[in-house]
């Protein structure tokens, strides 16, 4: 099946589900065993649910992976993934990142000894450096969030795999149809499924696939005992909505590009990091390993903090929220919000500065975008 179909119909079986075209909720905390000893397929939720196995199974077909994992959170979905460390070990992770997951390495995973060393990703001879000072891990984003860096995967993995270390990238903003890292030689894909997996801004998730065997028995282990499991209604609204990926990462792709166009004309604009220009540093790449560029992107105003806080104070048809990946828009201020847990300074560092605007584009009437984002940008 191609990725449309797949979408819809992967993992997906009205024959094991007295015919529902839609894969029920399966509203239960256990199932019946079969006999002493003989459970059925299914015997407690948190090991496995009818209605999980089938999201499990679609985001597995979508990623090109033998064995997909649903999480309650997109950090569930990390914590579990690292717990596959050890204390002791040194996990690579790029230097602009998501600042949950900052978090989580710096005041959860440091305190079990398992240690984050942060380094720019685009710089292969560094990162061959780290690895064979002993790092057991690479944590990708690529895109970055929010400074849109791209990360050479097939680059990454090959010197990642050349040192016996477990690569993990987080593919929430493209999502798999527009990028898939485990056939670009990365051993875990990791998203929010919160974001455009589901779209619609309505549940928490997250997604791990992976194609090693050995792999997909540590992190199914790791699943069941910290019970880090989504539910089953949560599971069933994530269902629902990956059957619109397709078309829904269409729209976003178009008109997130138009905007980003539009925006780097603009005289109060500074800069925008946007992959799909050609005046993003890694355009070329974009093209070699993306199929598409996302809706979502930064850029940089020229103002205080003053006009940035009337900027955004001032859209009507944009929402001013975190999170991304609905069919709505939102606008972020990283440094503020979604960045907030990470310590100014090493927010300097990264280029997470107060100029700074994330979006995330939706799939609204492209004019009404582009007027919002006028009448607020006339008021900086």
């Amino acid at each position: 099946m191609r990725f449309r179909t797949a979408a819809i119909h992967a993992g997906q079986y009205p024959a094991d589900h007295q015919g529902a075209v839609m894969t029920p909720v399966y509203q239960t905390s256990t199932f019946a065993f079969q006999g002493v000893n003989q459970p059925g397929p299914f015997d407690y939720s948190r090991s496995g649910n009818p209605t999980r196995k089938a999201l499990e199974q679609c985001l597995a077909r979508l990623e090109n992976g033998i064995a997909g994992f649903a999480f309650a959170t997109g950090m569930a979905a990390e914590a579990t993934v690292t717990m596959m460390f050890s204390a002791g070990d040194r996990i690579i992770v790029h230097s602009d990142l998501y600042g949950g997951t900052y978090r989580l390495f710096e005041t959860v995973m440091r305190d079990k000894q398992v240690t984050a060393t942060y380094i720019d990703l685009r710089d292969l001879d560094r990162v061959e450096r780290a690895l064979a000072e002993g790092a057991r891990g690479v944590w990708i984003e690529t895109p970055t969030n929010p400074l849109m860096n791209l990360v050479d995967l097939a680059a990454i993995s090959a010197l990642a795999r050349a040192h016996g270390a477990v690569t993990i990238c987080d593919n929430t903003f493209l999502s798999p149809y527009f990028q898939n890292p485990l056939d670009l030689g990365i051993d875990v894909a990791l998203h929010s499924t919160t974001k455009y997996i589901n779209g619609h801004s309505d549940v928490v998730g997250g997604g791990v696939v992976v194609k090693d065997p050995k792999l997909a028995e540590r992190i199914g282990y790791l699943q069941n005992a910290m019970g880090t499991c989504a539910g089953p209604q949560d599971c069933f609204l994530v269902l629902r909505g990956v059957k619109t990926l397709a078309v829904r990462m269409e729209e976003h792709n178009r008109n997130a590009l138009a905007i980003a166009q539009w925006l780097a004309g603009h005289a109060k604009v500074a800069a925008v990091l946007h992959p799909g220009l050609e005046s993003h540093p890694q355009h070329a790449l974009a093209l070699r390993q993306m199929r598409g560029y996302g809706g979502t992107f930064s850029f940089r105003v020229s103002t205080d903090m003053a006009g940035m806080t009337r900027l955004l104070e001032s859209v009507r048809v944009f929402t001013l929220a975190e999170s991304l990946g609905g069919v709505e828009s939102l606008i972020d201020h990283p440094a503020t919000m979604t960045h907030a847990s990470i310590p100014p300074d090493v927010r300097a560092r990264m280029g997470i500065t107060d100029d700074l605007i994330r979006l995330s584009v939706g799939i609204e009437d492209l004019e009404d975008l582009l007027d919002d984002l006028k009448q607020a940008l006339d008021r900086v």
